[in-house]
């Protein structure tokens, strides 16, 4: 019998936060070692590998793309925990205002990932975290106004 191809799969959630799409794009794109500063029991810090942060290409402990115009950050994981069980991961945040044009803004997450067998399970709890990483990050944005 053929082997059959690893699982894949995509996952999404929102966040409404009242920090604005540029707030939220910003944290993420060009201070992702603030973010520790945001949810500190959640987020353990980040480390500059190579590159300069805000720059398309850098690399940390995750590797990220920006793109200003939709006001979204995509991160591959390269290496971790993750990596034990997926043979890819990659998470896209986008940032949007709210449609009825109160203030603030709703924050997009999509997880695609490839699993590295069936017997893995659908990577609930980290969407889970980054949706309440993005709302401890909206609060600690709204409040240092």
């Amino acid at each position: 019998m053929a082997p059959t191809a690893a699982p894949t799969g995509r996952l999404g959630a929102y966040v409404e936060t009242d920090a604005s799409p540029e707030q939220i794009q910003h944290l993420l794109s060009c201070m992702p070692d603030h973010v520790h500063d945001t949810s500190p029991e959640k987020i353990l810090g980040c480390d500059l590998v190579r590159g300069d942060f805000g720059t398309p290409g850098c690399i940390i402990t995750w590797r990220y793309m920006l793109d200003y115009e939709s006001k979204s950050v995509t991160f591959k994981v390269l290496e971790g925990d993750v990596m034990q069980e997926f043979m890819s991961f990659v998470k896209t945040m986008q940032a949007s205002a709210k449609s009825d044009g109160s203030k603030g803004s709703i924050v997009h997450w999509t997880v695609e990932y490839e699993k590295r067998h069936h017997g893995v399970g659908e990577p609930y709890s980290l969407l889970q975290l980054f949706v309440e990483v993005s709302g401890d990050m909206g609060a600690y944005l709204v409040k240092e106004k």
